[in-house]
């Protein structure tokens, strides 16, 4: 096995170090906004108030094990999480890669008309919102064939940026003003079986599916690859710890952005794309002034374009990948790069996701909704799959999970377990 460069260097490390480094957490958080922020947190505010904030926390804390282990792994034993998957067995890649074929073509689509929906706030009624998704499925997959990693890496730090600047700032404006409750407002309750649909969509993509962590990890290969192999063990950490802090304040600030300007004004949130996109906006508008419109409106775009293309890239590489191991002997130390495919199935998953928003085409939050509840049921099996990594002899012994992160990821899987038992007793005789 190959020794990791610089583990134990701890000379100090300059900021442009780090702006150099940053890219897969980073990617990772552009993600995790889409739909679980713009639209989960927003909605948990909006109707729950400030009730649901430490559940965000509490879910963001349980399933850090999970998603640290893409970048951890990645970098001490020098291989792909799918290449982990194939050694603790070619069954469990096998079921890896079925649960995210389903979620990639939902996935895509999801994000697709959220952003094609936001997309026609510029173009007016002149495009429905299939016709919107489209474009946005033709732009992204334009954008990452003639583009590829270096330019999605290089521009969604910035889209990251202006989003969350522009957030924050809405939030500290908003809490000047104060929520539109009355005082007198009774907030309903989110601890009842009757909101357990709710809370495990809510859940479910917060901050992201934990099949993300694999993307973590083949786009840290790709990072390490461009970088010309200066990239270490420290630097990944920092990255994706970075990635995840953002998205994880960020879920907080939409969460108060639904409490202090939807909550107890009497107005829920659209269910269709069109009606969606101008709420979004017009939440923003109400608290910045109407002289943000436009510029929010920017802003979100690219957040959900940005979005939609790194689930495009995530995805296709991921699935490209599981199918050159599929080709390499079970366990076998051989290197798979699954670049060869990614085109390939960067392109089949643009059309089964164009094919699902026509289908969808007037209930984007339905949809979204489906999608997320769907990552919460399969978290289950990849946090189990991810905490068996840790315990490979390719995992030197210096880079396991501790008792702490053992610990919590137990707590983890046992929360989702439960949860889980839940939504089953809910579904089958609540509902």
């Amino acid at each position: 096995m190959k020794e990791l460069v610089g583990v134990a260097d701890e000379a100090p490390r300059s900021i442009s170090h780090y702006m150099r480094v940053l890219g897969p957490g980073i990617l990772g958080a552009a993600a995790a906004i889409g739909g679980s922020h713009l639209v989960a947190s927003t909605q948990a505010g909006a109707i729950y108030g400030w009730q649901l904030v430490g559940l965000i926390l509490l879910v963001n804390l349980i399933k850090y094990p999970f998603f640290q282990i893409g970048a951890r792994y990645t970098m001490a034993a020098d291989e792909t999480l799918i290449q982990g998957y194939d050694r603790i067995g070619r069954g469990y890649l096998y079921l890896f890669t079925v649960l995210n074929l389903f979620a990639s073509v939902v996935s895509t689509a999801g994000v697709a008309m959220l952003c094609g929906s936001i997309l026609g706030l510029f173009i007016g009624d002149s495009l429905n919102v299939t016709q919107l998704s489209m474009i946005v499925l033709a732009g992204s997959l334009a954008f990452l064939i003639t583009g590829h990693y270096k330019t999605l890496d290089r521009v969604t730090k910035w889209i990251i940026v202006g989003l969350a600047i522009a957030t924050v700032t809405a939030v500290f404006i908003a809490l000047n003003q104060g929520g539109v409750a009355q005082p007198d407002f009774v907030s309903p309750s989110p601890w009842n079986l009757a909101s357990v649909g709710f809370l495990v969509a809510l859940m479910g993509w917060m901050p992201a599916p934990i099949e993300l962590s694999s993307w973590n990890s083949v786009w840290l290969r790709q990072k390490k690859k461009n970088l010309g192999g200066a990239l270490d063990y420290k630097d990944a950490l920092v990255d994706f710890n970075v990635g995840y802090v953002t998205s994880t304040l960020l879920a907080l600030a939409f969460v108060a952005l639904g409490t202090l300007v939807l909550h107890g004004s009497g107005e829920s949130l659209a269910t269709s794309g069109i009606a969606f996109a101008h709420q979004l906006v017009n939440v923003y508008a109400g608290v910045m002034g109407e002289w943000s419109r436009w510029l929010i409106a920017l802003i979100a775009f690219l957040c959900m374009f940005s979005t939609t293309v790194t689930v495009l890239d995530g995805y296709s590489r991921v699935l490209s990948e599981c199918c050159v191991q599929f080709g390499q002997p079970q366990g076998s130390d051989a290197t798979g790069n699954g670049s060869r495919y990614t085109y390939p199935v960067m392109v089949v998953m643009g059309i089964v996701g164009a094919l699902i928003v026509m289908f969808f085409k007037g209930a984007l939050l339905a949809m979204l909704e489906f999608a997320m509840i769907s990552a919460f049921i399969s978290a289950l099996v990849f946090s189990w799959l991810n905490y068996r990594l840790m315990a490979l002899p390719r995992v030197p012994e210096q880079y396991r999970l501790g008792r702490g992160m053992k610990g919590l990821s137990w707590a983890g899987i046992l929360f989702l377990a439960g949860f889980n038992l839940l939504f089953g007793y809910w579904y089958l005789l609540v509902k």
